[in-house]
């Protein structure tokens, strides 16, 4: 019994942190990502790219995206923004996100856009 009344503790602080995250990624996204992924000529829109397959919006993507197989999982996403040209060499997207913490952040953003 004291086993699972110590585990609620953690599972409610689990819970709270994912808005808070989300909130701090939006602020990382209007930063770092926004002047770009507005659905112009730079970059698509990343509304619903989370869970989407890889290249799949309305945009002209690079060969090497288009090259990639699968979806924006939680992993091919942090990936991404952690080394994009190692993820997909070829891409044009030169920017990346090196903080662990800020990659979660922005992922935890994506997957509020629909």
């Amino acid at each position: 019994m004291f086993r699972i009344a110590a585990a609620v503790p953690v599972l409610v602080f689990s819970l709270a942190a994912a808005p808070a995250l989300a909130a701090d990624g939006q602020q990382l996204f209007n930063m770092q990502c926004k002047l770009c992924h507005t659905g112009g000529p730079m970059g698509p829109s990343l509304s619903g790219v989370a869970g989407a397959r890889i290249a799949s919006k309305d945009f002209a993507y690079s060969p090497a995206l288009k090259a990639k197989e699968g979806t924006w999982t939680d992993a091919n996403l942090d990936a991404f923004l952690k080394a994009p040209s190692t993820f997909a060499p070829g891409t044009r997207m030169m920017l990346n996100v090196p903080s662990d913490e800020n990659r979660e952040a922005i992922v935890a953003f994506l997957k509020t856009l629909k």
